[in-house]
Protein backbone atom coordinates (compact mmCIF):
# COMPACT_ATOMS: atom_id res chain seq x y z
CA UNK A 1 0.00 0.00 0.00
CA UNK A 2 1.42 3.45 -0.79
CA UNK A 3 2.37 5.74 1.99
CA UNK A 4 1.78 9.42 1.90
CA UNK A 5 4.83 10.29 3.28
CA UNK A 6 8.53 9.08 2.84
CA UNK A 7 10.46 8.18 6.21
CA UNK A 8 12.69 11.03 7.02
CA UNK A 9 16.45 9.91 7.24
CA UNK A 10 19.04 11.47 8.82
CA UNK A 11 22.71 11.37 10.77
CA UNK A 12 22.99 13.59 13.24
CA UNK A 13 19.99 13.85 15.17
CA UNK A 14 15.92 13.51 14.89
CA UNK A 15 12.50 14.69 15.92
CA UNK A 16 8.83 14.10 15.33
CA UNK A 17 5.86 15.61 17.18
CA UNK A 18 1.93 15.96 17.09
CA UNK A 19 2.48 19.78 15.52
CA UNK A 20 4.81 20.35 12.68
CA UNK A 21 5.72 23.63 14.55
CA UNK A 22 6.68 22.05 17.43
CA UNK A 23 8.89 19.73 15.77
CA UNK A 24 10.62 22.61 14.00
CA UNK A 25 11.10 23.84 17.92
CA UNK A 26 12.43 21.35 19.23
CA UNK A 27 14.72 21.10 16.16
CA UNK A 28 16.03 24.33 16.23
CA UNK A 29 16.86 23.48 19.99
CA UNK A 30 18.73 20.53 18.27
CA UNK A 31 20.64 22.68 15.68
CA UNK A 32 21.80 24.98 18.49
CA UNK A 33 23.47 22.17 20.30
CA UNK A 34 21.11 21.12 22.68
CA UNK A 35 20.59 17.54 23.57
CA UNK A 36 17.55 15.55 22.95
CA UNK A 37 16.12 15.96 25.99
CA UNK A 38 16.53 20.12 25.62
CA UNK A 39 14.57 19.33 22.55
CA UNK A 40 12.14 17.70 23.57
CA UNK A 41 11.10 20.10 25.96
CA UNK A 42 10.85 23.01 23.86
CA UNK A 43 8.62 20.78 21.37
CA UNK A 44 6.38 19.55 24.25
CA UNK A 45 6.04 23.08 25.36
CA UNK A 46 5.14 24.25 22.08
CA UNK A 47 2.09 21.91 21.85
CA UNK A 48 1.27 23.53 24.60
CA UNK A 49 0.61 26.33 22.52
CA UNK A 50 0.09 24.81 19.20
CA UNK A 51 -2.67 22.20 20.53
CA UNK A 52 -3.86 23.93 23.62
CA UNK A 53 -7.51 22.39 22.23
CA UNK A 54 -6.02 19.21 23.85
CA UNK A 55 -2.40 19.91 25.12
CA UNK A 56 -2.18 22.26 28.21
CA UNK A 57 1.03 23.99 29.70
CA UNK A 58 -0.56 23.07 33.24
CA UNK A 59 -1.44 19.95 32.38
CA UNK A 60 0.33 16.46 32.42
CA UNK A 61 3.67 15.52 30.59
CA UNK A 62 4.63 11.92 31.52
CA UNK A 63 8.45 11.62 30.29
CA UNK A 64 10.59 8.41 29.31
CA UNK A 65 14.20 9.33 28.69
CA UNK A 66 17.31 6.90 27.10
CA UNK A 67 20.99 7.99 28.51
CA UNK A 68 23.04 6.80 25.86
CA UNK A 69 26.53 6.49 28.50
CA UNK A 70 24.90 5.40 31.38
CA UNK A 71 22.50 3.02 29.70
CA UNK A 72 19.79 3.95 31.67
CA UNK A 73 16.07 4.54 30.90
CA UNK A 74 14.50 7.17 33.16
CA UNK A 75 10.52 7.75 33.48
CA UNK A 76 8.97 10.95 35.06
CA UNK A 77 5.65 10.34 35.60
CA UNK A 78 4.39 14.03 34.86
CA UNK A 79 1.28 13.42 36.34
CA UNK A 80 -0.64 15.32 39.04
CA UNK A 81 -2.33 14.19 42.41
CA UNK A 82 -5.64 15.23 44.04
CA UNK A 83 -5.90 17.64 45.95
CA UNK A 84 -5.98 17.76 49.68
CA UNK A 85 -9.67 18.81 49.90
CA UNK A 86 -10.88 16.25 47.65
CA UNK A 87 -13.89 14.19 48.52
CA UNK A 88 -15.14 11.44 47.04
CA UNK A 89 -18.08 11.81 48.97
CA UNK A 90 -19.12 14.65 47.30
CA UNK A 91 -19.29 13.23 44.06
CA UNK A 92 -21.69 11.13 45.46
CA UNK A 93 -23.61 13.62 47.39
CA UNK A 94 -24.15 16.23 45.28
CA UNK A 95 -23.71 14.25 41.48
CA UNK A 96 -24.41 10.62 41.80
CA UNK A 97 -21.23 9.36 41.70
CA UNK A 98 -20.25 11.34 38.60
CA UNK A 99 -17.82 13.65 38.08
CA UNK A 100 -19.08 16.98 36.41
CA UNK A 101 -16.96 19.10 33.86
CA UNK A 102 -15.21 22.20 35.49
CA UNK A 103 -12.72 22.86 38.36
CA UNK A 104 -13.68 19.64 40.34
CA UNK A 105 -11.68 17.09 38.42
CA UNK A 106 -8.74 19.62 38.78
CA UNK A 107 -5.25 17.57 39.97
CA UNK A 108 -2.28 19.20 40.24
CA UNK A 109 -0.61 20.66 36.57
CA UNK A 110 2.52 18.07 36.22
CA UNK A 111 3.71 19.05 33.07
CA UNK A 112 6.00 22.33 34.24
CA UNK A 113 7.27 20.64 36.89
CA UNK A 114 7.93 17.16 34.81
CA UNK A 115 9.65 19.77 31.97
CA UNK A 116 12.05 21.37 34.53
CA UNK A 117 12.83 18.36 36.19
CA UNK A 118 13.92 16.99 33.07
CA UNK A 119 16.05 20.30 32.08
CA UNK A 120 17.56 20.33 35.56
CA UNK A 121 18.50 16.55 35.63
CA UNK A 122 19.43 15.35 32.18
CA UNK A 123 19.38 18.66 30.01
CA UNK A 124 21.86 21.54 29.21
CA UNK A 125 19.57 24.58 28.74
CA UNK A 126 17.81 27.10 30.47
CA UNK A 127 13.89 27.29 30.94
CA UNK A 128 13.95 30.81 28.72
CA UNK A 129 15.70 29.28 26.00
CA UNK A 130 13.58 26.08 25.36
CA UNK A 131 10.92 27.95 25.99
CA UNK A 132 11.65 30.98 23.46
CA UNK A 133 9.83 29.53 20.42
CA UNK A 134 6.40 28.46 22.29
CA UNK A 135 6.59 32.15 24.19
CA UNK A 136 6.73 33.69 20.46
CA UNK A 137 3.90 31.73 19.44
CA UNK A 138 1.67 32.49 22.16
CA UNK A 139 2.68 36.02 22.17
CA UNK A 140 2.22 36.19 18.42
CA UNK A 141 0.12 34.04 17.33
CA UNK A 142 -0.10 31.06 15.32
CA UNK A 143 -2.30 30.62 12.18
CA UNK A 144 -5.53 28.65 13.62
CA UNK A 145 -4.65 25.14 11.71
CA UNK A 146 -7.79 22.67 10.39
CA UNK A 147 -7.58 20.02 13.39
CA UNK A 148 -7.42 22.67 16.29
CA UNK A 149 -10.22 24.63 14.54
CA UNK A 150 -12.71 21.43 14.09
CA UNK A 151 -12.09 20.74 17.64
CA UNK A 152 -13.27 24.27 19.03
CA UNK A 153 -16.15 24.19 16.22
CA UNK A 154 -17.12 20.59 17.81
CA UNK A 155 -16.96 21.66 21.57
CA UNK A 156 -18.15 25.61 21.52
CA UNK A 157 -20.97 24.93 23.91
CA UNK A 158 -18.53 23.59 26.11
CA UNK A 159 -15.97 26.62 25.80
CA UNK A 160 -18.90 29.06 26.04
CA UNK A 161 -19.89 27.59 30.18
CA UNK A 162 -16.79 29.89 31.02
CA UNK A 163 -16.32 33.55 29.82
CA UNK A 164 -12.25 33.67 30.68
CA UNK A 165 -12.57 29.84 28.14
CA UNK A 166 -14.73 32.16 25.80
CA UNK A 167 -12.36 35.31 25.50
CA UNK A 168 -9.06 32.90 24.56
CA UNK A 169 -11.26 30.21 22.37
CA UNK A 170 -13.66 31.95 20.49
CA UNK A 171 -11.84 35.35 20.59
CA UNK A 172 -14.31 36.96 17.78
CA UNK A 173 -17.24 36.12 19.98
CA UNK A 174 -17.18 32.39 17.42
CA UNK A 175 -14.98 29.58 16.90
CA UNK A 176 -11.50 30.51 15.05
CA UNK A 177 -11.44 29.76 11.01
CA UNK A 178 -8.71 27.93 10.12
CA UNK A 179 -6.02 30.42 8.60
CA UNK A 180 -6.57 33.23 11.59
CA UNK A 181 -4.42 34.09 14.04
CA UNK A 182 -4.57 32.76 16.78
CA UNK A 183 -3.13 34.53 19.74
CA UNK A 184 -2.63 33.45 23.51
CA UNK A 185 -1.70 36.46 25.14
CA UNK A 186 -2.39 35.65 28.89
CA UNK A 187 -0.40 32.07 28.10
CA UNK A 188 2.69 34.06 27.31
CA UNK A 189 2.59 36.34 29.96
CA UNK A 190 2.86 33.46 32.29
CA UNK A 191 5.58 32.09 29.89
CA UNK A 192 7.12 35.49 30.38
CA UNK A 193 6.74 35.21 33.94
CA UNK A 194 8.49 32.31 34.33
CA UNK A 195 12.01 33.08 31.98
CA UNK A 196 11.58 36.62 34.02
CA UNK A 197 11.83 34.92 37.38
CA UNK A 198 14.42 32.75 35.57
CA UNK A 199 16.56 35.32 34.35
CA UNK A 200 16.49 36.86 37.66
CA UNK A 201 18.26 33.96 39.24
CA UNK A 202 20.74 32.72 36.33
CA UNK A 203 23.92 34.35 38.33
CA UNK A 204 23.86 31.94 40.67
CA UNK A 205 23.89 29.00 37.99
CA UNK A 206 21.49 27.04 35.48
CA UNK A 207 20.02 25.08 38.00
CA UNK A 208 18.86 27.84 40.08
CA UNK A 209 17.46 29.19 37.52
CA UNK A 210 15.30 26.58 36.58
CA UNK A 211 14.18 26.18 40.19
CA UNK A 212 13.12 30.03 40.13
CA UNK A 213 11.33 29.29 36.97
CA UNK A 214 9.50 26.37 38.89
CA UNK A 215 8.81 28.08 41.88
CA UNK A 216 7.31 30.95 40.01
CA UNK A 217 4.70 28.20 38.66
CA UNK A 218 4.18 26.72 41.76
CA UNK A 219 4.72 29.50 44.30
CA UNK A 220 4.46 32.46 43.02
CA UNK A 221 1.81 34.81 41.36
CA UNK A 222 0.66 31.49 39.04
CA UNK A 223 0.09 29.55 41.88
CA UNK A 224 -2.18 32.68 43.74
CA UNK A 225 -4.39 32.86 40.88
CA UNK A 226 -5.02 29.60 40.14
CA UNK A 227 -5.47 28.86 44.17
CA UNK A 228 -7.98 32.35 43.92
CA UNK A 229 -9.95 31.16 41.47
CA UNK A 230 -10.40 27.82 43.36
CA UNK A 231 -11.10 29.89 46.45
CA UNK A 232 -13.74 32.03 45.08
CA UNK A 233 -15.29 29.05 43.07
CA UNK A 234 -15.75 26.19 45.63
CA UNK A 235 -12.92 24.37 44.15
CA UNK A 236 -10.30 22.39 46.05
CA UNK A 237 -7.00 23.48 45.14
CA UNK A 238 -4.64 25.22 47.43
CA UNK A 239 -1.76 27.60 47.05
CA UNK A 240 -0.12 24.74 49.62
CA UNK A 241 -1.38 22.32 47.65
CA UNK A 242 0.61 23.69 44.71
CA UNK A 243 3.92 24.34 46.74
CA UNK A 244 4.03 20.91 48.03
CA UNK A 245 3.72 19.19 44.49
CA UNK A 246 6.92 17.15 43.31
CA UNK A 247 7.03 14.55 40.18
CA UNK A 248 8.16 11.28 40.96
CA UNK A 249 10.67 8.90 39.17
CA UNK A 250 9.55 5.79 38.33
CA UNK A 251 11.04 2.44 37.49
CA UNK A 252 9.48 1.67 34.31
CA UNK A 253 7.88 -1.50 33.16
CA UNK A 254 9.77 -4.08 30.86
CA UNK A 255 9.35 -6.73 28.61
CA UNK A 256 10.83 -8.61 25.64
CA UNK A 257 8.91 -9.46 22.43
CA UNK A 258 11.54 -10.76 19.10
CA UNK A 259 14.40 -10.23 20.69
CA UNK A 260 13.48 -6.40 21.41
CA UNK A 261 13.07 -4.56 24.66
CA UNK A 262 9.98 -2.39 25.23
CA UNK A 263 9.92 0.05 27.90
CA UNK A 264 6.54 1.53 29.07
CA UNK A 265 5.12 3.22 32.35
CA UNK A 266 3.68 1.39 35.40
CA UNK A 267 0.66 1.24 36.61
CA UNK A 268 -0.16 4.47 37.67
CA UNK A 269 -0.72 5.22 34.54
CA UNK A 270 -2.13 2.50 31.28
CA UNK A 271 1.58 2.00 30.35
CA UNK A 272 1.41 -1.83 31.04
CA UNK A 273 -1.17 -2.51 28.53
CA UNK A 274 1.31 -2.44 26.38
CA UNK A 275 3.57 -5.31 27.51
CA UNK A 276 0.91 -7.33 28.44
CA UNK A 277 -0.81 -7.58 24.99
CA UNK A 278 3.26 -8.26 23.40
CA UNK A 279 3.59 -11.46 26.23
CA UNK A 280 -0.09 -12.64 24.93
CA UNK A 281 0.90 -12.03 21.25
CA UNK A 282 4.21 -13.57 21.83
CA UNK A 283 2.59 -17.06 21.88
CA UNK A 284 0.83 -16.88 18.08
CA UNK A 285 2.75 -17.10 15.09
CA UNK A 286 1.26 -13.24 13.78
CA UNK A 287 3.06 -13.64 10.25
CA UNK A 288 1.65 -16.56 9.41
CA UNK A 289 -1.61 -15.33 9.51
CA UNK A 290 -1.04 -11.98 7.62
CA UNK A 291 -0.92 -8.53 8.08
CA UNK A 292 -4.36 -7.30 8.94
CA UNK A 293 -5.66 -10.16 8.10
CA UNK A 294 -9.31 -11.08 9.61
CA UNK A 295 -7.39 -13.70 11.81
CA UNK A 296 -4.51 -11.46 13.15
CA UNK A 297 -7.23 -8.87 13.66
CA UNK A 298 -9.13 -10.33 15.60
CA UNK A 299 -5.95 -12.33 17.87
CA UNK A 300 -4.68 -8.79 18.54
CA UNK A 301 -8.50 -7.19 19.50
CA UNK A 302 -8.91 -10.53 22.26
CA UNK A 303 -5.50 -10.29 23.44
CA UNK A 304 -6.38 -6.21 24.02
CA UNK A 305 -9.42 -7.31 25.57
CA UNK A 306 -7.38 -9.30 27.98
CA UNK A 307 -5.12 -6.66 28.92
CA UNK A 308 -7.79 -3.80 29.12
CA UNK A 309 -9.54 -6.74 31.80
CA UNK A 310 -6.26 -6.27 33.99
CA UNK A 311 -6.18 -2.56 33.75
CA UNK A 312 -9.37 -2.58 35.04
CA UNK A 313 -9.33 -4.63 37.98
CA UNK A 314 -5.62 -4.05 38.98
CA UNK A 315 -4.14 -0.58 37.75
CA UNK A 316 -3.92 2.38 40.10
CA UNK A 317 -1.50 4.41 42.24
CA UNK A 318 0.88 1.82 43.02
CA UNK A 319 1.54 4.41 46.55
CA UNK A 320 -1.51 3.78 47.55
CA UNK A 321 -3.31 0.19 46.19
CA UNK A 322 -1.09 -3.19 45.80
CA UNK A 323 -0.86 -3.64 41.92
CA UNK A 324 0.56 -7.42 41.48
CA UNK A 325 2.73 -6.36 38.03
CA UNK A 326 4.72 -8.78 38.57
CA UNK A 327 2.64 -11.44 38.40
CA UNK A 328 0.48 -9.65 35.32
CA UNK A 329 3.83 -9.39 33.48
CA UNK A 330 5.17 -12.85 33.90
CA UNK A 331 5.32 -15.28 31.26
CA UNK A 332 3.65 -18.10 33.23
CA UNK A 333 0.64 -15.30 33.22
CA UNK A 334 0.46 -14.92 29.73
CA UNK A 335 0.84 -18.65 29.07
CA UNK A 336 -2.68 -19.12 31.01
CA UNK A 337 -4.52 -15.65 29.84
CA UNK A 338 -3.62 -17.12 26.12
CA UNK A 339 -5.81 -20.16 26.58
CA UNK A 340 -8.92 -17.48 27.15
CA UNK A 341 -8.25 -16.39 23.50
CA UNK A 342 -11.13 -18.34 21.08
CA UNK A 343 -9.60 -18.37 17.61
CA UNK A 344 -13.34 -18.77 16.20
CA UNK A 345 -14.88 -16.51 18.61
CA UNK A 346 -14.55 -13.03 20.16
CA UNK A 347 -15.56 -12.62 23.80
CA UNK A 348 -19.05 -10.91 23.67
CA UNK A 349 -17.69 -8.12 26.21
CA UNK A 350 -14.37 -7.68 28.16
CA UNK A 351 -13.38 -10.48 29.72
CA UNK A 352 -12.73 -11.28 33.36
CA UNK A 353 -10.00 -9.81 35.24
CA UNK A 354 -7.29 -13.00 35.34
CA UNK A 355 -6.72 -14.57 38.98
CA UNK A 356 -4.04 -13.40 41.54
CA UNK A 357 -4.24 -15.16 44.54
CA UNK A 358 -4.74 -12.81 47.51
CA UNK A 359 -6.96 -9.88 45.25
CA UNK A 360 -10.89 -10.67 45.01
CA UNK A 361 -13.34 -10.90 41.45
CA UNK A 362 -14.67 -7.13 40.72
CA UNK A 363 -17.81 -7.40 39.11
CA UNK A 364 -18.42 -3.91 38.66
CA UNK A 365 -18.66 -3.73 34.43
CA UNK A 366 -21.17 -0.57 33.76
CA UNK A 367 -23.91 -1.19 31.69
CA UNK A 368 -23.15 -1.19 27.74
CA UNK A 369 -23.11 2.80 26.12
CA UNK A 370 -25.35 3.70 24.02
CA UNK A 371 -24.58 5.41 20.34
CA UNK A 372 -21.23 5.89 18.84
CA UNK A 373 -17.90 5.79 20.86
CA UNK A 374 -16.86 9.52 21.77
CA UNK A 375 -13.91 9.53 24.53
CA UNK A 376 -12.71 12.95 25.16
CA UNK A 377 -9.91 13.90 22.32
CA UNK A 378 -7.08 15.33 23.80
CA UNK A 379 -3.27 14.70 24.21
CA UNK A 380 -0.37 14.87 21.71
CA UNK A 381 3.55 13.30 21.21
CA UNK A 382 7.35 14.19 20.85
CA UNK A 383 10.07 11.84 20.45
CA UNK A 384 13.54 12.97 19.90
CA UNK A 385 17.17 11.26 19.46
CA UNK A 386 19.84 13.18 19.22
CA UNK A 387 24.03 13.00 17.89
CA UNK A 388 25.20 11.25 21.41
CA UNK A 389 22.40 8.57 21.52
CA UNK A 390 20.45 9.93 23.67
CA UNK A 391 16.31 9.71 23.44
CA UNK A 392 13.40 11.42 24.41
CA UNK A 393 9.89 10.58 24.71
CA UNK A 394 7.08 12.32 26.14
CA UNK A 395 3.03 12.13 25.76
CA UNK A 396 1.69 15.60 26.73
CA UNK A 397 -1.98 16.33 27.35
CA UNK A 398 -5.05 17.68 29.25
CA UNK A 399 -7.73 19.40 27.02
CA UNK A 400 -9.64 22.53 27.28
CA UNK A 401 -13.25 22.41 26.79
CA UNK A 402 -14.20 20.43 30.33
CA UNK A 403 -12.17 23.19 32.19
CA UNK A 404 -11.97 26.36 33.06
CA UNK A 405 -9.31 28.98 31.84
CA UNK A 406 -7.58 30.15 35.14
CA UNK A 407 -8.32 34.38 34.83
CA UNK A 408 -5.04 36.63 34.21
CA UNK A 409 -3.05 32.69 33.09
CA UNK A 410 -4.40 31.76 29.56
CA UNK A 411 -3.94 27.84 31.36
CA UNK A 412 -6.52 24.91 32.59
CA UNK A 413 -4.80 23.27 34.99
CA UNK A 414 -4.74 19.71 34.56
CA UNK A 415 -8.30 17.83 34.51
CA UNK A 416 -7.11 14.40 34.89
CA UNK A 417 -9.30 13.85 37.38
CA UNK A 418 -11.64 12.66 35.18
CA UNK A 419 -9.46 9.69 34.98
CA UNK A 420 -9.75 8.36 38.64
CA UNK A 421 -13.11 6.40 39.48
CA UNK A 422 -15.40 7.71 42.40
CA UNK A 423 -16.56 3.51 42.72
CA UNK A 424 -15.01 2.72 45.80
CA UNK A 425 -13.94 -0.89 44.49
CA UNK A 426 -11.96 -0.05 41.77
CA UNK A 427 -7.96 0.68 42.51
CA UNK A 428 -8.15 3.76 40.66
CA UNK A 429 -10.86 5.29 43.14
CA UNK A 430 -9.81 9.51 43.77
CA UNK A 431 -8.50 10.11 47.11
CA UNK A 432 -6.76 12.98 48.51
CA UNK A 433 -2.75 12.86 47.75
CA UNK A 434 -3.43 10.16 44.64
CA UNK A 435 -2.89 9.71 41.37
CA UNK A 436 -5.69 9.37 38.84
CA UNK A 437 -5.00 6.87 36.44
CA UNK A 438 -3.55 7.61 33.20
CA UNK A 439 -3.86 7.12 29.57
CA UNK A 440 -0.74 8.92 28.22
CA UNK A 441 2.33 6.48 28.50
CA UNK A 442 5.76 7.07 26.54
CA UNK A 443 7.81 4.24 25.44
CA UNK A 444 10.60 2.79 24.79
CA UNK A 445 12.50 0.07 22.55
CA UNK A 446 16.01 -1.08 22.91
CA UNK A 447 17.70 -3.85 21.17
CA UNK A 448 21.02 -6.14 22.56
CA UNK A 449 20.95 -3.16 25.42
CA UNK A 450 21.05 -0.22 22.36
CA UNK A 451 18.61 2.00 21.76
CA UNK A 452 16.33 1.02 19.11
CA UNK A 453 13.40 3.49 19.26
CA UNK A 454 11.23 5.66 21.04
CA UNK A 455 7.65 6.20 20.13
CA UNK A 456 4.15 6.86 21.35
CA UNK A 457 0.79 7.97 20.42
CA UNK A 458 -2.37 10.62 21.51
CA UNK A 459 -5.97 9.05 21.48
CA UNK A 460 -6.98 8.24 25.09
CA UNK A 461 -8.01 4.30 25.33
CA UNK A 462 -6.59 4.27 21.59
CA UNK A 463 -3.01 4.90 22.71
CA UNK A 464 -1.38 1.04 23.09
CA UNK A 465 -3.64 -0.16 20.93
CA UNK A 466 -2.24 1.90 18.18
CA UNK A 467 1.03 1.77 19.17
CA UNK A 468 0.26 -2.26 19.38
CA UNK A 469 -0.39 -1.97 15.65
CA UNK A 470 2.80 0.19 15.05
CA UNK A 471 5.53 -1.93 17.22
CA UNK A 472 4.21 -4.90 15.65
CA UNK A 473 4.67 -3.44 11.98
CA UNK A 474 8.06 -2.55 12.59
CA UNK A 475 9.51 -5.71 14.60
CA UNK A 476 6.84 -9.01 13.01
CA UNK A 477 6.74 -7.72 9.58
CA UNK A 478 9.91 -5.59 9.04
CA UNK A 479 8.12 -2.59 7.63
CA UNK A 480 10.04 1.26 7.59
CA UNK A 481 8.65 3.56 10.29
CA UNK A 482 6.42 5.71 8.29
CA UNK A 483 5.25 2.71 6.19
CA UNK A 484 4.16 1.12 9.71
CA UNK A 485 2.62 3.92 10.92
CA UNK A 486 0.30 4.94 7.71
CA UNK A 487 -0.95 1.07 7.66
CA UNK A 488 -4.35 0.64 8.41
CA UNK A 489 -5.34 0.82 11.59
CA UNK A 490 -8.24 -1.35 14.14
CA UNK A 491 -9.52 -0.62 17.61
CA UNK A 492 -11.62 -2.14 20.27
CA UNK A 493 -14.02 -0.58 22.84
CA UNK A 494 -14.74 -3.44 24.57
CA UNK A 495 -14.06 -2.28 27.74
CA UNK A 496 -15.18 0.82 30.35
CA UNK A 497 -13.38 3.89 29.08
CA UNK A 498 -10.33 5.52 31.12
CA UNK A 499 -12.43 8.50 31.08
CA UNK A 500 -15.68 9.94 33.02
CA UNK A 501 -17.99 8.70 32.31
CA UNK A 502 -16.56 5.61 31.37
CA UNK A 503 -18.51 4.43 28.57
CA UNK A 504 -18.90 0.64 27.80
CA UNK A 505 -19.33 -0.85 24.04
CA UNK A 506 -19.11 -4.74 24.80
CA UNK A 507 -17.70 -6.40 21.44
CA UNK A 508 -16.85 -3.01 19.41
CA UNK A 509 -14.23 -2.36 17.07
CA UNK A 510 -13.52 0.31 14.25
CA UNK A 511 -11.95 -0.16 11.23
CA UNK A 512 -10.61 2.53 8.94
CA UNK A 513 -12.49 1.98 5.61
CA UNK A 514 -8.79 0.85 3.77
CA UNK A 515 -10.08 -3.16 5.39
CA UNK A 516 -11.87 -4.49 2.50
CA UNK A 517 -15.25 -5.71 2.87
CA UNK A 518 -14.61 -9.11 2.79
CA UNK A 519 -12.57 -8.81 6.15
CA UNK A 520 -15.25 -6.83 7.89
CA UNK A 521 -17.66 -9.69 7.30
CA UNK A 522 -15.54 -12.52 8.74
CA UNK A 523 -14.73 -10.64 11.56
CA UNK A 524 -18.88 -9.66 11.94
CA UNK A 525 -19.04 -13.71 12.03
CA UNK A 526 -16.76 -13.82 14.73
CA UNK A 527 -18.58 -12.19 17.24
CA UNK A 528 -17.45 -8.78 16.70
CA UNK A 529 -19.31 -5.68 16.23
CA UNK A 530 -17.53 -3.89 13.24
CA UNK A 531 -17.90 -0.06 12.41
CA UNK A 532 -15.94 1.49 9.98
CA UNK A 533 -13.81 4.80 10.34
CA UNK A 534 -12.84 6.86 7.39
CA UNK A 535 -9.82 6.15 5.54
CA UNK A 536 -7.76 7.79 7.53
CA UNK A 537 -8.99 8.35 10.90
CA UNK A 538 -7.45 10.47 13.80
CA UNK A 539 -9.42 8.63 16.06
CA UNK A 540 -7.04 5.80 15.63
CA UNK A 541 -4.33 7.27 17.09
CA UNK A 542 -1.84 9.18 15.45
CA UNK A 543 1.72 7.97 16.17
CA UNK A 544 4.78 9.30 16.16
CA UNK A 545 8.81 7.53 16.04
CA UNK A 546 12.25 7.98 15.34
CA UNK A 547 14.05 4.05 14.44
CA UNK A 548 17.71 3.78 14.77
CA UNK A 549 18.73 2.03 11.79
CA UNK A 550 21.11 -0.77 12.68
CA UNK A 551 22.12 -1.62 9.02
CA UNK A 552 23.34 1.92 8.71
CA UNK A 553 23.39 3.78 11.25
CA UNK A 554 20.99 6.49 9.95
CA UNK A 555 18.02 7.59 11.93
CA UNK A 556 14.54 7.32 10.65
CA UNK A 557 11.61 9.70 11.60
CA UNK A 558 7.73 8.70 11.00
CA UNK A 559 4.78 11.23 11.60
CA UNK A 560 1.24 10.03 11.53
CA UNK A 561 -0.80 11.62 8.59
CA UNK A 562 -4.02 11.08 10.58
CA UNK A 563 -2.89 14.57 12.64
CA UNK A 564 -0.93 17.59 11.42
CA UNK A 565 2.33 15.29 13.30
CA UNK A 566 5.40 16.04 10.65
CA UNK A 567 9.64 14.99 11.73
CA UNK A 568 12.51 16.21 10.89
CA UNK A 569 16.32 15.38 11.23
CA UNK A 570 19.14 15.90 9.63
Amino acid sequence: MPIHRPTITGERHMISAGHYSATHAGFKILEAGGNAIDAGVAAGIALGILQTDRVNFAGVAPIMIWLADKRQVVNIDGLGTWPKAASLDYFHKHHDGKMPPGILRTVMPAAPASWIAALERFGTMGFGEVAAEALRLARDGFAMHEFMADYIKDNEEGYRRWPSSTAVFLPKGRPPEVGERFVQSELAASLQYMIDEEAAHKGKGRVAGLRAARDAFYKGDIAQKIAKYHRENEGWVTAEDLAAYEVSFEDPVRTRFHGVDLYACGPWSQGPVLPQTLNLLSGFDLKAMGHNSPQYVHTIVESLKLSFADRHRYYGDPKFVKVPLDILLSPAYADERRKLINADAAAPGMPEAGDVVGFAKLHNLPPPTPGEPNPPPDTSYVCVVDSHGNAFSATPSDGSSAMPVIPGTGLCPSSRGSQSWTDPKMPAVMAPGKRPRLTPNPAMVLKDGKLLMPFGSPGNDIQPQAMTQVFLNIVVFGMEPQAAVEAPRFATYSFPSSSEPHAYHPARINLESRFDAKTLDQLAKLGHKVAPWREIEWRAGAVCAVRVNRDNGLLEGAADPRRPCYAMGV
